[in-house]
């Protein structure tokens, strides 16, 4: 099996929220690593509980939004989500013989654009570009809104 297709296989198995069912795409001696919080996950075990574990407020949705391969190397940027949390993970998965031996994944914490680029951007949201009259238009409103909720 090609790489592409074990990551593949991963994603759809984490889909099912069955997390021993994900964990058997990974290799016995398996490292999860978090940059951001310099965390290290060894093991299909710890992999499974880590997931199994996590206060979720729901079931959790996964959807991959893009996939690039090199060799034994594949990049996947997926939407993840338990319908409160709505967060992006791009993962780097390093495939040996068949199993994931190794990921080091990235959770980009979201932010407000600033305005003083507006005047070169557009906003997208959903995969929809979002006109800054939109924008300024949402925002008045939810502004005037916030400001009705604090009377």
């Amino acid at each position: 099996m090609k790489p592409k297709q074990v990551v593949l296989g991963f994603w759809d198995a984490m889909r099912t929220n069955d997390f021993a069912k994900a964990s058997k795409w990974l290799a016995d001696d398996f490292q999860g690593h978090w940059p951001q919080s310099s965390e290290l996950t060894t093991g299909r075990s710890n992999f499974t509980a880590i997931n199994s574990e996590y206060p979720a407020n729901g079931v959790w949705e996964f959807e991959l939004n893009s996939i690039v391969c090199e060799g034994d190397t594949v990049v996947t940027d997926v939407s993840v989500t338990d319908s409160v949390l709505k967060d992006r993970v791009i993962t780097f998965h390093t495939v040996v013989d068949g199993l994931i031996q190794k990921q080091t994944e990235f959770w980009p914490v979201p932010f407000e654009a600033p305005a003083w680029r507006s005047q070169w951007v557009q906003i997208v949201t959903n995969n929809q570009a979002i006109s800054n009259n939109q924008l300024a238009s949402n925002n008045k409103v939810a502004l005037n809104n916030k400001g009705a909720s604090n009377k």
